[in-house]
């Protein structure tokens, strides 16, 4: 089967993931909010969920929008200038505009197939700034585990801080043993397949690695490995951590100033808007393209805790999604795409150096 036929498959597949999502997701508010008029005597035909989104789309404060957008670009200058502290020590230094375009490409690469950006991100640094993919990849990689890292770090400040309300509402919706039960079939299960899996590669490394395709993945692998060591050979280590707190602090920036954009939400207190942050970050790690329904369900869920309707959590977080998709992931993504040629025609990067050449 042809590559680009078998993406195009994933696209569906997980595009229909998203969609499936936020139809089920509007269908049952529709009814709640289609219950909500009856009780105050509106009729259904006056009543639309639809109409009000898009209604409350029109009180939106721009300004506020602007605001958002300006976050998230700061967030990925600040993403772009790790990023590049991560490739130095390889020997390399590329340009800020560069890692800056690499980074917006493929932001929006991942909304047509998620994880496909961080591919494409590292093929379009190799191919411009003349370093070896593996070796990009490496640094990529570090890159999302250092974010897998502060979405925890910042899931378990946001759960200390409201870990009463969380768990009150969480009683309240949620069926505790049923998700115990759940996750006690899934190690039950899990782990011994993983461990059969693992131990086969293992019993059969030798004649495995000994292929042509085998020797290929460990030249990869060493490539891969190297790029990954980078963090350990930084110049300036506080430095990253700054910029790495920077990038969070902007990303939980742009939902408190989403707040600000819709008056029914312009009250909430920026603790809320913690909590709506580490909820709709997590909608957008789980594989749908740049959260689509699972960010809308999680963001309303979170909302729901500081007493926001259901229909007007449902208005912010369309109204939050596509400020972030159409105005940063989309427009900026686009013209990265367009720009990255031109501002490279006539530049020549700079080579691995003979140090650097010696100790790679």
């Amino acid at each position: 089967m042809p590559r680009y036929f078998l993406n195009f498959l994933k696209f569906l597949l997980f595009l229909g993931i998203g969609v499936v999502i936020l139809y089920l997701l509007y269908r049952h508010q529709n009814a709640a909010f289609q219950a909500e008029c009856a009780l105050k005597g509106i009729p259904g035909e006056e009543c639309s969920l639809i109409d009000k989104v898009v209604h409350d789309f029109g009180t939106v404060k721009i300004s506020w929008l602007f605001l958002v957008l300006c976050a998230f670009i700061v967030s990925n200058i600040s993403r772009a200038i790790r990023w590049n502290m991560l490739i130095k020590p390889l020997g390399y230094t590329p340009r800020l505009i560069n890692s800056f375009f690499c980074i917006m490409i493929g932001y929006f690469a991942n909304l047509g197939l998620p994880r496909l950006g961080e591919v494409l991100r590292a093929g379009t640094m190799a191919q411009y700034e003349n370093i070896p993919v593996e070796k990009v990849m490496g640094t990529v990689v570090v890159d999302r585990v250092i974010d897998v890292i502060s979405i925890l770090l910042v899931t378990a400040l946001a759960i200390a801080l409201e870990y009463d309300t969380i768990l009150a509402f969480a009683k309240q919706h949620v069926s505790v043993a049923d998700k115990i039960a759940l996750l006690q079939k899934m190690i039950l299960w899990g782990i011994p397949v993983m461990l059969l899996g693992f131990g086969a590669l293992w019993y059969f490394r030798k004649p495995l690695l000994a292929t042509s395709v085998g020797q290929k993945i460990t030249n990869l692998a060493q490539g891969f490995w190297q790029g990954i060591q980078t963090v350990r050979q930084l110049e300036r280590p506080w430095l990253f951590v700054f910029h790495s707190f920077l990038i969070w602090f902007m990303y939980y920036s742009m939902t408190y100033l989403n707040f600000h954009a819709f008056p029914p939400t312009a009250h909430l207190s920026v603790v809320a808007a913690l909590i709506t942050f580490v909820f709709g970050g997590w909608g957008i790690v789980i594989p749908s393209p740049g959260g689509m329904g699972t960010y809308h369900f999680l963001a309303q869920t979170a909302l729901a805790m500081y007493g926001i309707s259901g229909d007007d959590g449902f208005s912010w977080a369309n109204i939050s999604f596509f400020t972030i998709q159409l105005g940063g992931n989309v427009a900026i993504g686009l013209a990265s795409w367009m720009l990255l040629p031109v501002m490279n025609r006539n530049y020549n990067p700079k080579t691995l150096s003979h140090e650097h050449a010696g100790a790679n």
